[in-house]
């Protein structure tokens, strides 16, 4: 499990972004990049990270199921993930 700090961290990143995305919109399309450079850092969308939804990490994240491999894994392999099977051939 990731520290709730993390966690904590980017909640409050994706509000900066979503309170200053028609500011950041308006002032790409007019090409003032001088006033984009004077918004804060967390601001931009690349400053997001994906982490699980089960346990907060945030590498080897698998998009489709918002999860990492590891808890991907141990879901699938209880059957806690409708339409997963463990393959074999």
């Amino acid at each position: 499990m990731a520290k709730t700090c993390w966690l904590e961290r980017n909640k409050r990143k994706a509000k900066t972004v979503a309170k200053y995305a028609k500011l950041r919109e308006e002032l790409k399309a007019n090409g003032d990049y001088v006033g984009l450079s004077l918004l804060p850092r967390d601001a931009s969308p690349t400053r997001l990270t994906n982490r699980c939804r089960v346990s907060g990490r945030r590498r080897a994240y698998i998009r489709r199921f918002q999860m990492s491999r590891l808890t991907f894994r141990e879901h699938a392999s209880n059957g806690l993930i409708p339409g997963v099977t463990k393959s074999s051939w």
